[in-house]
């Protein structure tokens, strides 16, 4: 095997896994180093107690909050990243989400980009992740993106009624867009099942749009794409002057490996990719690879978020709940008072009470949960997810201790917004539910709810720009100070937006790829 080539991307999820994609045709030699392995297909991707309580797949590794005290993040490091596990919620940024915007809590600053430069990577990958919607309902689109090439996914009866319930309250909710291989014309051959296993597994049937089903293992038998796992990327070495990487340094089980790219990539996640080169300090760059700016591993943010947890008087039918989702609120209180962003509800996956007492088990042992009573729960149980904005924050960032250990310093902040909108969902779901109670992350310590929220949707700690002073990254997400080192995983987002961000990494990952095959031309 070659040790040099035309590219070495280091992560296998959104990011990586689409640069490698739109790289492949050109010919060019891609190494993908990936420090997971590939996840086993085995009876326990769909068991809600290996998921959620024996934590089967997720990282045994602990970081540190901002008083020292050890957690373990909600990640997976496997091939395909935390796409593998994800809930499948493939949503644009909103126009406004790139503009410069005021909210209650502080200004969220403008993108180097506008929604134009990303509308056509947008439409490639819905129609490449077979994105189910319908347009012309979310009222903060634009109006003129093209139909989804997959039809909206169908309500079960117990979210149709709860639609109804919504739009007689004024409400406009709209058909959630989401990633999966299904054909409700054709149920026998559909490869989707609209099962009860979801969000947080892996899809035995591979079914969900992740990377490694759509990327990945698509160009596992190309000649000119190479995949190697077990490897985790310690640091990256540079030429004398620091202009360049000149090797990317792993560690495997058999030791070290170093190996030679012309163009080298981080898309580790946003955590990681910051720890890579917050590591790869020398004589050249001091304070970090490509951290002249101080800006590497600050500006840390993971959205604000509530779960609602609501239980119905009777058992609903409802096996597939994630359909549904609400934008009136995005970007102010449409009924007055409040003209300032609020943010995204969508419905949650459904919650066998396995699943139930997985979420809470770090502050609720499973053993005072009898199966019975959490089974009774989920038949009758609807969960929402809040979404607001976390404004980015230089003293909100990730650092790397003498031991190389990860320390996490955050903070919570621009509040205001999102507990109103908690407010306005539990007032709003009166008549419909029994009973409905909010679990807010930002009420409790980083770690005591990680299953549930964790640190999913992770971005910002090298952000782009135009300015080297505030900013890592150029608008080609190329380093400032580095003529061949690239990021394209959430590291290089501005702000966080009030959405989920895989689709806005896989577009922006085309976008790159697009800029290197103009780089080689």
């Amino acid at each position: 095997m070659a040790d040099t080539f035309d590219i070495i991307i280091v992560g296998s999820g959104a990011g990586g896994a689409s640069l490698a994609q739109r790289l492949a045709p050109t010919g060019k030699k891609i190494l993908i180093l990936e420090r997971g392995e590939h996840v086993p297909r085995e009876a326990e991707n769909w068991d809600s107690k290996a998921v959620f309580i024996d934590h089967r797949y997720r990282t045994k590794e602990h970081w540190f909050d901002k008083r020292g005290k050890p957690f373990t993040p909600n990640t997976h490091y496997w091939v395909g990243g935390n796409t593998t596990f994800y809930g499948a919620a493939l949503m644009r940024l909103r126009q406004g989400d790139f503009e410069e915007t005021r909210h209650k809590g502080g200004v969220s600053q403008a993108w180097p980009i506008r929604l134009d430069d990303l509308a056509p990577y947008y439409a490639e990958a819905e129609t490449l992740w077979r994105v189910h919607g319908a347009r012309g309902v979310d009222p903060t689109e634009v109006g003129n993106e093209p139909a989804y090439a997959c039809p909206a996914i169908t309500n079960d009866p117990g979210i149709e009624r709860l639609k109804t319930h919504l739009e007689h309250r004024g409400w406009r909710p709209f058909s959630l867009p989401l990633g999966v291989n299904l054909d409700e014309a054709h149920p026998v051959t559909s490869a989707c099942i609209r099962c009860k296993t979801c969000g947080g597994y892996p899809c035995l049937l591979k079914a969900k749009s992740d990377a490694r089903s759509l990327a990945v293992e698509p160009m596992l038998g190309l000649p000119n794409v190479t995949l190697l796992t077990g490897r985790k990327v310690l640091r990256l070495e540079t030429d004398g002057p620091g202009r360049r990487v000149s090797e990317v340094v792993c560690q495997t089980e058999h030791g070290e490996e170093r190996w030679s790219g012309d163009v080298v990539v981080l898309a580790a996640g946003a955590v990681n990719t910051a720890c890579i080169l917050l590591g790869s300090a020398n004589a050249a760059h001091p304070n970090g690879l490509a951290n002249g700016s101080d800006q590497v591993g600050r500006n840390y943010a993971f959205h604000t978020l509530t779960a609602m947890i609501s239980l119905t008087a009777a058992a609903e039918d409802i096996n597939f709940p994630k359909t549904l989702a609400v934008n009136d609120f995005y970007w102010k209180d449409p009924r007055g008072g409040f003209d300032f962003p609020m943010g995204h509800i969508q419905l949650l996956e459904y919650m066998s009470g396995k699943t139930l007492e997985g979420q809470v088990s770090d502050w609720l042992p499973p053993a005072l949960m009898p199966d019975v009573f959490m089974n009774a729960v989920a038949h009758r149980l609807l969960s929402f997810l809040v979404i607001s904005e976390d404004l980015a924050d230089p003293d909100n960032r990730v650092t790397l201790g003498a031991d190389g250990r990860i320390n996490l310093t955050y903070t919570h902040n621009n509040l205001e917004g999102h507990d109103r909108l908690v407010k306005t969902l539990q007032q709003a779901l009166d008549g419909f539910t029994d009973h409905a109670h909010p679990l807010s992350q930002h009420h409790f310590e980083l770690d005591s709810l990680l299953p549930l929220y964790g640190t999913a949707h992770q971005v910002g700690t090298a952000r782009f720009g135009t300015d080297p002073k505030s900013s890592v990254l150029d608008v080609n997400c190329k380093a400032h100070e580095l003529d061949n080192l690239y990021v394209v995983d959430s590291s290089f987002f501005v702000t966080s937006a009030a959405v989920n961000p895989t689709l806005t990494i896989v577009a922006n990952a085309m976008r790159v790829g697009d800029h290197l095959k103009g780089r080689w031309a």
